[in-house]
């Protein structure tokens, strides 16, 4: 029998280190595309403002020099100062209002027996959905100088017992919206906190209140210094509110400031407009600087420990029900009323308590609404730009995401403050900074009139939002699972692709709820952008309001209600099971 040699075996294929994969080059590409694609997208609206501010003429000009001349102008006007300091108070009083109510609710529904609290969690959440125009037009058809209960108050008591048109009355307008984010991030802290702290106060002889005052809310402290930093940017750039109330007075703030001079006259001052939206973006910088210094040393506050308790609720007592009654009026008050009367108002001529609601009934204001090309259009391009937009924008956070927080790019933590700095972005700034960039830089021209221009500037608004989404669930993926997938061949795409991404379905899609409702509403950074054609929900409204037509006004209100709420309802049942809306 003649023995037939063995042949050697084949050496097995040695995965070679990441850094000297042939297929690395592919990797840094990705990385490096997302990266510039990334700064490119702050900056394109930042560089603009910056540069407009310190010439002596209007951007599509050619020979401007530089100049200090804007600034002077803008310091030297006593007008300017009012704008300031307007804008200050109202920010500090909405800050105030938000911060008081957002923290009460966070305690009183995560830490206390309050009957009902599922439901009044999902409540008061709501206006966190709602568009802040939509939120200041159903307080005016309600609550302003000729509104629904304000006359029914004058001919009851004699006189209004409130006043929209005042910088107090506008915070209370605005932080009452502003509250659901203080709860949302109050509540993680509140339900966070360890009870053997609670425990130990009771033991002492405190009271539940006094627990609660004493121990509860301080350890709270982080969550709130960030929260009220955030309200009071928020309150700094909003532009609804102020529109609406303020400037009917001649109550002026940033934001009106900049669409008045911006919009408001045939020849713009360009430049006093760039050095004032400069201005803006400076101080909500600085702010945020200063919410980075105050949270430096939150680790004092950590109570979840290894040894933690369950935590336990404090018992209200007799104030159990009378605070459960004081929660459904302020909710009544707050939201139910302007709701109401937003939706009598879009199916009525007029609205007044001299006549019974149903003898004015009409379908006009819808019928106009559906009736020309361009109020649909306003209502297709919204739905379109949250569905396709808000799809893109989640995409391409989630990249970005992934470069920071899963790969060995160089200058990933660079490209973390970059992402996150559109916080310090107001949209009436960024809307005027690529406005102007669609003057400068080739190609971008192109996308004048179209919607892209908005997709473009609604996802550098919303890349911290989305990125602050997806982050936590990423950080919780253990690399090891990365290292395996290496250490067989694959390359930095490969892992991310059919590993990372597919654990990141749930937070992916919470994103993109978040972009699609934030696309929705979206409106401050479109009303330089939009021209005929690209008309959205929020500038169609603006449009209506300036020519005192409320009534359409009203039934484009309960149209983009009526979307969220349905969108809110599928989102919540996809994600059940995750993690709530």
């Amino acid at each position: 029998m003649v023995s037939l040699p063995i042949p050697a075996p084949l050496p097995l294929p040695i995965a070679r280190p990441s850094g000297k994969d042939d297929r690395f080059s592919r990797a840094l590409f990705i990385q490096s595309l997302v990266a510039v694609a990334t700064v490119i997208l702050v900056a394109a609206p930042l560089a603009p403002v910056l540069w407009q501010s310190l010439i002596d003429r209007p951007l599509y000009e050619v020979g401007g020099l530089f100049t200090a001349e804007n600034y002077v102008r803008l310091l030297s006007d006593a007008g300017f100062y009012k704008v300031v300091w307007n804008s200050l108070l109202l920010a500090f009083e909405t800050t105030v209002v938000a911060c008081v109510l957002g923290v009460a609710f966070a305690i009183f529904l995560e830490r206390t027996n309050l009957p009902g609290r599922r439901a009044l969690r999902a409540v008061v959440l709501w206006p966190m959905y709602i568009s802040h125009l939509v939120i200041a037009f159903s307080w005016f058809v309600m609550y302003g100088p000729s509104g629904y209960i304000t006359l029914l108050s004058e001919h009851w008591f004699g006189g209004a017992l409130w006043n929209l048109y005042t910088i107090p009355g506008m915070a209370v307008v605005a932080g009452t919206g502003a509250a659901p984010l203080v709860y949302l991030f109050c509540a993680s802290s509140a339900k966070a906190a360890d009870a053997t702290l609670e425990d130990a106060g009771r033991m002492m002889g405190a009271g539940s209140l006094r627990v609660i005052w004493s121990i509860s809310i301080p350890l709270m402290r982080p969550a709130i210094i960030y929260s009220s930093l955030l309200i009071f940017i928020g309150s700094l750039e909003m532009l609804s509110v102020p529109l609406v109330f303020g400037r009917p007075v001649g109550l002026e703030f940033f934001t009106t400031f900049l669409y008045s001079r911006g919009l408001g006259g045939i020849t713009p001052d360009y430049g006093l407009l760039g050095a004032a939206a400069a201005m803006l973006l400076v101080i909500i910088s600085v702010l945020l600087a200063i919410q980075g210094l105050l949270l430096r040393n939150a680790g004092r506050f950590v109570t979840v420990k290894g040894k933690a308790q369950r935590r336990k609720l404090a018992d209200l007592g007799p104030a159990r029900w009378p605070l459960f009654v004081l929660f459904l009026i302020y909710n009544i008050v707050i939201l139910g009323i302007p709701l109401v009367g937003i939706v009598t108002r879009s199916v009525t001529t007029f609205l007044t308590p001299l006549m019974a609601p149903l003898d004015l009934l009409t379908t006009d204001n819808f019928t106009l609404l559906f009736a020309y090309p361009a109020y649909v259009r306003s209502m297709t391009n919204s739905l379109v730009i949250a569905t396709l937009g808000g799809a893109i924008a989640t995409a391409f956070v989630a990249m970005v995401t992934l470069v920071v927080h899963r790969s060995e790019f160089r200058w990933r933590k660079q490209l973390e403050y970059v992402a996150l700095y559109p916080r310090a972005v107001p949209g009436i700034v960024a809307g005027i900074g690529l406005f102007w960039a669609m003057m400068l830089l080739p190609g971008v021209d192109l996308l004048y009139g179209t919607i892209w221009i908005l997709i473009l500037a609604f996802t550098m608004r919303s890349i911290p939002t989305a990125f602050g989404a997806i982050s936590p669930a990423m950080l919780q993926i253990g690399r090891e699972l990365d290292q395996s997938a290496r250490s067989c061949g694959a390359d930095w795409w490969k892992t991310s692709r059919t590993i990372v991404l597919p654990l990141l379905k749930p937070a992916i899609f919470g994103a993109y709820v978040l972009l699609f409702l934030s696309f929705l509403k979206e409106y401050s950074s479109a009303v330089f952008l939009f021209t005929p054609g690209s008309e959205i929900i929020g500038t169609t409204m603006l449009s209506f309001w300036a020519n005192g037509d409320t009534g359409p006004v009203a039934a484009l209100s309960v149209i983009q209600l009526v979307i969220t709420a349905l969108f809110v309802f599928v989102a919540r049942l996809l994600l059940r099971g995750h993690h709530d809306v």
